[in-house]
């Protein structure tokens, strides 16, 4: 990912946030020069000073074939609030461009082969997202005999990450009167724009381009 020093995003801590904060993602393998794409949530586990991404796909997903023989790196990509910004709100001509957040873990994949595990892990995961809810399915809840069927249905699997690169790009390069316009422009949109200008905001009094693990100036 290409990333002028500005927009670096370095924390350990922030990148694990902000994954953590936007788990829904991209999930790039490719085989042969093409590339293959799997959207879908990613846990992110930190384990003493290594860090892993867990996830799972459909077993009939031709991508599980690239994950079964081990490739030697994987990406994926992690995106978070996102807007078009107007040059009609500098107070200087200038050209348009797109304000963003994004995360891209590369490592190496493998499959978890333990069926305690991978009970373990769906348990979990059924748990995490299933808690808010009004009336939130519990493991028990669901037929015994069709979970079964669907954890033979798919592919859990790990990645190992080697490295993790952040990227905010939210007009850090420009300067203060037009970072006040954008912003105030950003919060008279819609949910994303206004989490744009949000995000944006905090950047105005934290440090190192950390929105999550904000440390005040």
């Amino acid at each position: 990912m290409y990333i002028p020093p500005y927009f670096a995003v370095t924390d350990q801590d922030e990148l694990v946030t902000f994954m953590q904060r936007h788990p829904f993602a991209l999930l790039i393998t490719t085989e042969d020069g093409i590339p293959t794409v799997t959207h879908l949530p990613l846990e992110v586990e930190v384990r003493g000073e290594e860090l892993y991404l867990t996830g799972h796909l459909a077993r009939s997903n031709p991508q599980g074939e690239a994950l079964e023989k081990e490739p030697d790196s994987v990406l994926a990509v992690f995106q978070g609030p996102h807007a078009y910004i107007s040059s009609s709100w500098y107070a200087k001509p200038s050209v348009p461009t797109w304000n963003y957040m994004a995360v891209h873990a590369y490592g190496k994949a493998k499959l978890i082969s333990s069926p305690e595990e991978i009970e373990y892990r769906m348990r979990d995961l059924l748990a995490k997202y299933e808690q808010s809810q009004e009336q939130p399915v519990t493991w028990v809840t669901v037929p015994a005999q069709m979970m079964s069927g669907l954890l033979a249905g798919i592919l859990c699997f790990e990645i190992k990450l080697e490295r993790v690169e952040g990227k905010y790009k939210l007009s850090q390069n420009r300067s203060s009167e037009d970072r006040a316009a954008i912003i105030a422009k950003l919060e008279a949109g819609g949910e994303q724009e206004q989490s744009v200008a949000a995000a944006m905001r905090i950047l105005e009094e934290s440090r190192a381009n950390q929105v999550f693990t904000k440390t005040s100036r």
